[in-house]
């Protein structure tokens, strides 16, 4: 039986579909980016669209949000129960909602484990033991800083789940052409590189002979 990722997508090899699956994971996170999981993936779209036009188009905050989804639940919910009470009629079927030790217990665990390692790499960072690590944390705080600054954070996040949804996959269906894109602009820039090196090493050598005669009239008089 073929699982999702190891199905063949139209227009890009075999190898190059595994590298770029195995690129970003493998897993269910490497599906719902590559559109694998295609209902996933537009509930994601669709959200986070929705998230986007509630909070920055209508100006609704998260608090007035909740506040107001809590409040018509709990007012549709309430009026049910009375009218299920006053006509006889089961009551509002509601799940027992409670959280076991267990599940407190394996969100800590997960929790510490994700904590312990940005700590770790913040004193690898701090004691100057992973310069890579530094420069890399570092470009990628500046870059954060750069774009927080023409940006809000909401956009900002709308816009990145939108690229993370779409350039790969679409990197994947069209891989082929756009790696002969890129070979062709690889190769015309080497070209124009070796044209104006030699430009520049004509004119390098010929400022200096006239440089060079200069001097030579200079010290003869």
């Amino acid at each position: 039986m073929i699982s999702v990722q190891d199905q063949p997508v139209a227009g890009s090899s075999p190898e190059r579909q595994r590298s770029l699956h195995k690129i970003l994971g493998g897993g269910i996170l490497a599906d719902v980016i590559l559109w694998r999981r295609k209902n996933v993936t537009i509930r994601i779209l669709l959200g986070a669209l929705a998230s986007w036009l509630v909070f920055v188009v209508v100006g609704y905050t998260l608090l007035s949000l909740v506040s107001n989804v809590l409040l018509l639940l709990i007012s549709i919910l309430f009026l049910w129960a009375k009218a299920a009470e006053i006509l006889n009629r089961p009551p509002p079927p509601m799940p027992e909602m409670h959280l076991s030790e267990e599940m407190i217990y394996e969100a800590a665990v997960l929790f510490r484990f994700h904590v312990n390692k940005v700590l770790s790499a913040f004193n690898d960072i701090v004691q100057g033991k992973d310069p890579k690590l530094f420069y890399t944390v570092a470009l990628c705080l500046w870059l954060i800083s750069m774009v927080g600054g023409s940006t809000d954070m909401l956009t900002l996040g709308y816009t990145s789940i939108a690229i993370i949804l779409t350039v790969p996959a679409l990197y994947e269906k069209y891989e082929d052409g756009l790696d002969r894109c890129v070979k062709l602009a690889h190769m015309e820039m080497k070209m124009y590189e070796a044209g104006y090196t030699e430009c520049l090493s004509k004119y390098f050598i010929k400022a200096k002979k006239w440089v060079l005669e200069k001097i030579k009239l200079l010290t003869d008089v």
